[in-house]
């Protein structure tokens, strides 16, 4: 399911509970693709970093190598959305911005509200739609395909609902801009204050819009694929277990009232059934929860990956497990 599904898109989004094998999973997939002759970024969303722990190498915030094949023209990079960057990068626009639009007297307000906002609600949020929104925008480029490793269930639900919002609160904001500027403008012809000067496309009310514009057109541009089940969907990674059963059921419901498709389903850790009599009796135990996942989701995909002994580290072991998804 899983390597047909990814053939046919351009993004796929991995998530589930934590610890269920998220990102070893994507990794498989996305090596996969590459050995197949794909370009391929493979994006990890959680800030717990395992990436670059998998593929036992350094991985940040910029597109690292993981794997190249001249002959296919197949290539694979790696990158890890670093959440402190991405929120301190995204302030020091908005603070640029602002200084340049208010007086030098009341910069220090401006310092003094950007430190608050570095820790109010929503900033690690934004800062981070913002910029899966330009790895979407980067990746279809120059990439056939882009591989999400998202953070745990809650934190991904959201993310996948915030697109919609921020289009919607952009959209509102420039509504709010349009008002100002009209009333600006007035307020100047009464005053006789109409210099063509301050009235070019470089004063302040322009350069708000511009801003205002431009992250508006990138919230609409990842809510579209984000919409469209022909170029992305969504895979729900689990473990044969009560409660990621559970989780995995109220997230596919999030995910389709969010509007995302979600593609299948990947059960990790499968017990095998010859080797011993308690992971025998384990498999009977998770064959139920396997019984109970497609009572639940009837009618989508469903692949299984079996538990492997030993740890997955390095492409070695990465290039194993895509083996086991063919």
């Amino acid at each position: 399911m899983l390597l047909d599904l990814i053939e046919r898109r351009r993004v796929i989004f991995l998530g589930g509970k934590g610890g269920v094998g998220k990102t070893v999973t994507a990794s498989a997939a996305a090596l996969h693709q590459a050995t197949a002759g794909r370009r391929v970024l493979l994006v990890s969303t959680d800030p717990a970093h395992n990436l670059g722990h998998l593929w036992d190498q350094a991985v940040g915030d910029d597109p690292v190598e993981l794997y190249r094949d001249d002959a296919s023209g197949g290539v694979l990079r790696g990158v890890e959305i670093d959440p402190q960057r991405t929120i301190d990068e995204h302030l020091a626009e908005v603070g640029a911005n602002l200084r340049d639009f208010m007086p030098e007297h009341l910069h220090p307000q401006v310092a003094a509200h950007l430190k608050l906002s570095a820790h109010s609600p929503g900033t690690h949020e934004s800062a981070i739609l913002e910029r899966i929104a330009v790895l979407i925008e980067y990746g279809l480029d120059s990439h056939d395909l882009i591989v999400f490793d998202t953070a745990p269930s809650g934190h991904t639900a959201r993310l996948m609902a915030l697109p919609e919002i921020m289009s919607t609160w952009m959209s509102g904001l420039l509504t709010r801009r349009s008002k100002a500027e009209r009333f600006g403008a007035a307020v100047r012809v009464l005053d006789g204050d109409d210099d063509p000067a301050k009235t070019s496309p470089t004063n302040r009310d322009q350069r708000i819009r511009q801003v205002l514009t431009r992250r508006k057109a990138r919230f609409e541009m990842m809510r579209e694929v984000l919409a469209d089940p022909r170029a992305c969907s969504f895979v729900i990674v689990l473990t044969p277990e009560r409660l990621p059963v559970l989780e995995s059921t109220e997230l596919c419901a999030q995910l389709r009232e969010a509007g995302v498709d979600v593609g299948g389903l990947v059960v990790n850790r499968l017990s095998p059934t010859d080797a011993g009599e308690y992971l025998a009796q384990r498999r009977q135990q998770e064959q139920r929860h396997l019984d109970s996942l497609t009572e639940l989701l009837p009618g989508v995909p469903v692949d299984t990956l079996p538990l492997l002994s030993g740890d997955l580290v390095g492409r070695a072991a990465i290039q194993r497990l895509a083996h086991e998804l063919s």
